[in-house]
């Protein structure tokens, strides 16, 4: 890991630290839920918010965010495909949650991995 790379990685640890419980315990899950399922995502602060990218100079493909609600987001710079079914041509990119479960951690992996493809 570059010296960028554990910088970024202090500045995303530090920003879901400074959140409330029980967000951050469940944003530290879903940090680590991020990171195994596709370790080549490298964490790092994106308009505030901590997000995951290729590398430390591109663009964010996956952000958190804690307002409201915390929430899991997929960025425009992913490809999107079409849901399909129900959802006809719709492309899922944001996902609302109040607290990780086991099903919540595999659509989340599922997820992430969806991005790295």
């Amino acid at each position: 890991m570059s010296s960028k790379d554990e910088k970024n990685l202090t500045q995303v640890i530090e920003k879901i630290s400074k959140m409330n419980e029980p967000q951050r315990s469940v944003m530290h899950r879903v940090h680590k839920i991020i990171v195994t399922a596709d370790p080549t995502l490298k964490p790092r602060i994106w308009y505030g918010m901590p997000a995951y990218a290729r590398s430390a100079s591109t663009p964010a493909l996956v952000t958190l965010r804690n307002d409201e609600r915390m929430n899991l987001s997929i960025t425009e710079k992913p490809a999107f495909r079409p849901a399909g079914g129900v959802d006809g041509g719709l492309m899922p990119s944001a996902w609302y949650f109040e607290n990780v479960d086991d099903v919540t951690e595999k659509r989340i992996a599922e997820i992430i991995r969806s991005v790295a493809d």
